[in-house]
């Protein structure tokens, strides 16, 4: 074989290898793509449920304030805790990237959780208030909506353990250092967040 064909054997072959190399980071880099946008995704998801129960808020507390000698204390926590979480500065269009960021927005969100699990206790003192239509729908809607909360905050906590877990994996890692993928922050666990807020009650009017 001649020194030409040997070179040129030996030029193709680094080709080939450059685009092996070449596929596989258009490839790692896709899939890490994917898995990101799988967390701001269901992030979004996890927003919307929040928005949701803040969005019955008003209703619910209109409702009860209408109650005579309702507890003022309960209806202004709510009222409080709703407001205070409107005041947590998140990313736009993303999932947080900074742990102290979902940190403070868990636990505010979790100030308005107590808040009106708390009203909706107190509420129980009131029979003429629970036999109302609209109470009792109201009621209802929160209940679906605390449930749906810890649906989709598992959901969000899978798609970011993917996420984590693919960018420190060899050789995926090295994409992900090129291109600045960096971890996302889970919700965390509070005592006795395994279950939903109960927030059914027995309107048979045995206490009444």
């Amino acid at each position: 074989m001649s020194a030409g064909k040997i070179l040129l054997a030996v030029f193709g072959f680094f080709v080939l290898v450059a685009v092996l190399i070449a596929l596989w980071c258009f490839g790692s880099y896709n899939g890490l793509v994917t898995l990101q946008q799988a967390t701001d995704a269901q992030w979004a998801q996890v927003q919307n449920v929040y928005q949701r129960r803040a969005d019955l808020v008003p209703n619910l507390v209109s409702t009860v304030a209408g109650a005579a000698n309702f507890e003022k204390s309960t209806l202004t926590a709510v009222t409080d805790a709703r407001a205070s979480v409107g005041r947590v500065q998140l990313p736009s269009g993303s999932a947080p990237t900074d742990p102290a960021q979902l940190a403070a927005f868990q636990q505010a969100q979790g100030q308005l959780g107590a808040a009106l699990s708390r009203l909706l206790v107190v509420s129980e003192n009131y029979p003429t208030l629970r036999a109302t239509e609209n109470f009792r729908d109201l009621q209802s809607q929160l209940e679906g909506t605390e449930n749906r909360i810890a649906v989709e905050r598992g959901r969000f906590n899978d798609a970011v353990q993917a996420y984590d877990t693919a960018i420190r994996r060899f050789p995926a890692v090295i994409i992900a250092g090129m291109f600045k993928f960096t971890d996302r922050p889970y919700f965390t666990a509070a005592p006795g967040s395994e279950t939903a807020p109960k927030v059914q009650f027995d309107f048979s009017g045995k206490n009444s």
